[in-house]
């Protein structure tokens, strides 16, 4: 506990969890924020990049980049899928009760967790890290894997760039307006149901590109989704279902509470992290940085 490059490595673990969750918590809370919709199989989503990513690689394991291709191709395939989900089954679940969204987004769980068991089996897969990024760097007394390094890059930049086109651009505009008042925007002349189209599509782009981007990292089998998203769901909890920064830095919070709760409790960590949500739901059970919903 006294040894400083040990609790600056135990700080880095946390940092590349908290970046990770970020991406996949990101979309989740977007989706929320916009569209008021509970996408519970925002982690098939995600299970879905890691099984077309590891496909890609086998179709492009000749090439030398196959990895960034494949990772693009896995995010853009289930983007495409984002969008024919919302436009053929959750555009009817618009104004009704959050219930019905929740039941419908977890029988797509199960539809698509089985439809993955169909096509890539039971057995773990795995994809070998991108070679430019393979290898490992010292710290401060501590070694970071090169990797690790550009998940936390990569979510930081992900996290500026979103944060600008929200607050600095006319499409941020339009994504604010939507989320204040839709039908006012539609009365306006925008056209509300191509901008949930699109947002849908961005959150599941998120999910998948972090499904693509954990593979290397994590071995890919069923199940992996249901895992991710109670991880997603206590980091929007805790920052506040809707706000772009909560998520960023309830992602944070999460990661560092569990990588030292592993240090000091071993056997309570999980634990930790949920008597933090609990505490968070009885004092602001908006969360952190949410707003309080009239």
């Amino acid at each position: 506990m006294t040894d400083l490059s040990f609790l600056f490595t135990q700080f880095l673990g946390g940092l590349t969890t908290a970046m990770f969750l970020f991406l996949i918590a990101s979309g989740l809370s977007l989706v929320f924020g916009v569209m008021r919709v509970l996408n519970f199989a925002h982690g098939s989503f995600y299970m879905l990049g890691a099984y077309l990513a590891w496909q890609a690689v086998q179709w492009l394991s000749p090439l030398l980049e196959s990895f960034w291709l494949a990772a693009l191709f896995a995010a853009l395939a289930v983007a495409v899928l984002g969008g024919l989900v919302e436009r053929l089954l959750l555009r009817h679940m618009y104004g009704k009760e959050e219930l019905y969204q929740l039941l419908l987004t977890y029988a797509l769980v199960l539809i698509l967790g089985d439809a993955a068991k169909a096509i890539w089996g039971t057995q773990q897969l795995s994809v070998s890290r991108p070679p430019i990024l393979d290898g490992a760097i010292e710290m401060f007394g501590s070694v970071l894997p090169v990797y690790n390094l550009f998940i936390m890059l990569a979510g930081g930049a992900i996290a500026v760039v979103g944060w600008l086109i929200l607050s600095r651009s006319s499409a941020g505009r339009m994504v604010r307006a939507a989320a204040l008042d839709r039908e006012m925007l539609g009365a306006l002349g925008a056209n509300v149901g191509a901008l949930y189209t699109g947002m849908f599509m961005a959150s599941s782009f998120l999910a998948g590109l972090s499904g693509a981007l954990v593979t290397p990292i994590q071995s890919i089998v069923p199940g992996m989704d249901v895992e991710v998203i109670v991880e997603a769901f206590i980091v929007v909890v805790i920052g506040g279902l809707g706000s772009f920064w909560g998520t960023f830095w309830g992602s944070l919070i999460y990661g560092q509470v569990l990588s030292f709760g592993i240090l000091i409790m071993p056997s309570f960590s999980l634990f930790s992290v949920f008597a933090l949500m609990a505490v968070i739901l009885i004092v602001r059970p908006w969360g952190l940085f949410g707003k309080p919903m009239r």
